[in-house]
């Protein structure tokens, strides 16, 4: 079952939410959270999300867990197999990448559409297919890279979707390299911005790439096609995106003061407007939050239920301290809750991840991060597993008539 935790809290009162979770054990469908709160910023993109990379909290969001169309957003997931495969091994910047007819038609300069303008089997190497697809948004060089990897781009999608799935992204389905129009490739303004996240991470020398003002490819030169690197913001990459079904999209990042913030938006009707509400929201997240700590580093957030163990709860902390953004001067409700598939089975290593603490402010996902095992618990006695078992049992029962009731 899944088990949660939940408590309300005001901001600052760090005893009070640790008190209440560590009190409370299952809070079921009965209790009910505070009434949300509209947020007082508004973006007229109908998709957008604004993460703080640091802490992991959502200063923003709208529909941000619906399904939408990517167009070239999805060169993100293309970028991201790219490098990984560089990072196992199977590629090197060096890797000559052969630009097929099928690469040069489909996504070259006869298709009419964003292009490398790469030459009919032509071989470009790694590190210049890259510039392509990312300064110059080329689906020429994404189809051809697609080819490289996986001998056909719909084989290449299937990878594309399962390497985000290994990362957590659940919803987001890729159909090809490109992000053309396809009525089953659709993703989420919050799997975008994780995504993103995680390339930044992971990949700090490769994406600088994403940083580039411009490329010239067989004497073609173009201007990257991100309007955030042109402003006053510490920009430094990511992708647009815009196809009719789509309308005009945007995943960016910009640092200030050691602060990195990922904006996506999506849906816009121009690209003045995409370029506009992204840096709305940029601007408006560098200036109007501060940091708080929730939790010291080592420091227990709650409990869970144990199975069959000498000991019946085990503690749960995060790695390393918790913290959150929130608006300066709020006097916002933050819900909290913690959430895990419970009880929990031993033998139960320490440092298992185990749960979920979510934060919720209004209608703002806020925080979701996991949650790991204090201690190690080791199996109990015979007697003690037998009584676990009754007990279980009993609240399975318990359950049960809750549900029919």
């Amino acid at each position: 079952m899944s088990a949660v935790q939940k408590i309300n809290r005001e901001p600052g009162l760090k005893a009070a939410i640790q008190a209440a979770v560590l009190a409370v054990l299952l809070l079921w469908s009965a209790v009910q959270a505070g009434p949300a709160r509209a947020q007082a910023f508004q973006s007229l993109a109908p998709y957008a999300i604004l993460l703080d990379t640091a802490s992991g909290t959502v200063l923003y969001e709208k529909a941000a867990d619906e399904l939408m169309v990517p167009a070239s957003l999805a060169k993100l997931a293309t970028v991201l197999v790219a490098f990984q495969e560089i990072a196992q091994g199977r590629l090197t910047l060096d890797s000559e990448i052969v630009i097929s007819e099928n690469a040069w038609r489909k996504g070259g300069g006869p298709s009419g559409g964003s292009a490398m303008f790469a030459q009919l089997n032509s071989r470009v190497k790694l590190s210049d297919i890259l510039r392509g697809i990312i300064v110059q948004s080329g689906n020429d060089a994404s189809i051809a890279l697609a080819e490289a990897v996986a001998g056909d781009e719909s084989t290449f999608a299937r990878i594309m979707t399962e390497r985000v799935r290994a990362l957590g992204l659940t919803k987001s389905v890729f159909k090809n390299a490109t992000g053309m129009g396809d009525p089953q490739q659709r993703v989420t303004a919050r799997e975008m911005a994780l995504l993103a996240d995680h390339i930044i991470r992971t990949y700090p020398e490769l994406y600088k790439i994403f940083g580039e003002r411009e490329f010239t490819w067989n004497k073609i030169r173009q201007q990257n096609r991100n309007p955030l690197l042109g402003m006053d913001l510490g920009a430094d990459g990511l992708k647009t995106g815009n196809i009719t079904e789509s309308g005009f999209g945007l995943v960016g990042s910009a640092v200030q003061h050691g602060q990195r913030l990922i904006v996506v938006v999506n849906g816009l009707k121009t690209a003045r407007e995409r370029e506009q509400e992204a840096r709305k929201l940029l601007e408006w997240g560098f200036r109007a939050f501060e940091t708080r700590q929730i939790f010291a580093e080592g420091e227990i957030v709650g409990e869970a239920s144990v199975f069959g163990g000498t000991k019946g709860r085990v503690g749960l902390k995060a790695k390393g301290p918790v913290s959150l953004l929130l608006p300066r001067g709020t006097n916002e409700r933050l819900n909290a809750r913690i959430v895990y598939r419970g009880p929990l089975t031993v033998p139960l290593q320490e440092g298992a991840e185990v749960g979920r603490l979510l934060v919720t402010r209004g209608d703002v996902k806020t925080l979701d991060i996991p949650l790991y095992a204090a201690e190690s618990i080791e199996p109990g006695t015979l007697q003690s597993r037998a009584f676990d078992a009754l007990m279980e049992a009993a609240t399975g029962w318990v359950r049960k008539a809750f549900k029919r009731s």
